[in-house]
């Protein structure tokens, strides 16, 4: 095959050899050739316009035919390169294996109950509340009524900070906070009555790290405090909350109690979720099983917070999400939500869903 002009034939045989490359030389054969600078058939394209008239058009359609023949051989030089590459990749695969199977990410088993009980509350007209996990002690202990010899501010309960307290902050030691508590204060201080919060979030005690305690773990608690408020509403309230929960059937049961905040006070037990009530290993045999503490906020507090004792009353809760989530999801080890084991979590999450 000729093209009729001696120089384009001069580079017939590199368009016969293309199909002999390898990737390298293939790419640096295409630059020789094609290149915009320097390849062979640009250079026979620049000289058209040096040429008599009457060779212009002849001359240059020889080009553009030779052109596209190498284009033609490149790419389907590459396409069988490619082929050869993706059989060298695949040897040795059994294509008729089972693909692996993908895990697909969940919530984790206690960050379900945080957002399914804030939900609750919040369709009772209660807003959520926030504050920081750093407390100095009047805003953990004494504003809640804490006498300052009380247990609870001992070094071996507490994970005191060696730092001095923030600028503007009150008084006391810093500390990890036992609990949500300080929230309550905080709002009641910055916000007037009528308030109805709940407040999700991690506290921090110097406990061991055993099947029922753990050192840092989530907490929700509830402020409710306007005019008029009573016991009858607090119960109200959390046997509401107790029958979205756990189901409409779930029988409720409220006993005397103590803290230090709130007077009277009560600790809220339902019906053990793993036996309904017949006793079982998990409830000690009782068919009830504790999941929070109440009841109106002593009068202290409100004066601690500049609040009208004689004019507001309210009350308050507070409960641990991953003993919830225990009861709702039969765990019996709390550092099985907190370990981090793939496998459990995947096992649980599939259960949540």
């Amino acid at each position: 095959m000729s093209t009729g002009h001696p120089d384009l034939d001069a580079l017939l045989p590199r368009l016969d050899s293309v199909s002999t490359l390898g990737a390298a030389e293939l790419e640096a054969e295409e630059i020789a050739v094609l290149g915009r600078k320097s390849g062979s058939l640009t250079a026979a394209l620049k000289r058209v316009a040096t040429l008599p008239v009457e060779e212009r058009k002849r001359f240059g359609a020889a080009v553009n035919r030779l052109k596209a023949q190498f284009e033609a051989a490149f790419a389907a030089r590459r396409d069988v390169l490619d082929a050869e590459r993706t059989a060298r990749d695949q040897a040795g695969l059994d294509l008729t294996m089972p693909g692996r199977g993908r895990w697909v990410g969940a919530e984790h088993p206690v960050t379900k109950v945080v957002r399914e009980i804030v939900d609750i509350f919040r369709g009772i007209g209660f807003t959520v509340a926030v504050g920081p996990e750093v407390e100095t002690e009047w805003y953990n202990f004494l504003a809640l009524n804490f006498p300052a010899d009380h247990p609870a501010m001992d070094m071996h309960d507490t994970l005191y900070l060696d730092a001095p307290p923030a600028e503007g902050e009150s008084a006391g030691r810093l500390l990890l906070r036992t609990h949500t508590s300080p929230v309550q204060i905080r709002t009641l201080m910055e916000s007037p009555p009528p308030v109805r919060v709940v407040i999700p979030g991690m506290v921090y005690r110097n406990d061991a790290f055993d099947p029922s305690h753990s050192p840092a773990f989530s907490q929700i608690e509830g402020l409710a405090v306007d005019e008029g408020i009573s016991f009858v509403d607090l119960k109200a309230t959390l046997i509401h909350f107790a029958h979205r929960f756990f189901g409409p059937a779930t029988k409720t049961r409220f006993r005397p109690s103590f803290f230090p905040f709130t007077e009277p006070s009560a600790e809220m037990d339902v019906e053990c979720q793993l036996c309904h009530g017949a006793g079982c290993p998990a409830c000690k045999g009782t068919g009830w099983m504790e999941i929070l503490g109440c009841g109106m906020v002593h009068p202290s507090v409100l004066e601690n917070c500049n609040v009208d004792a004689e004019r507001y009353t309210g009350w308050a809760f507070g409960m641990g999400p991953h003993r919830i989530a225990m009861l709702r999801y039969g765990i019996p080890d709390i550092r099985l939500l907190l370990e981090g084991d793939m496998r459990f979590l995947e096992r649980v999450a599939g259960t949540a869903r």
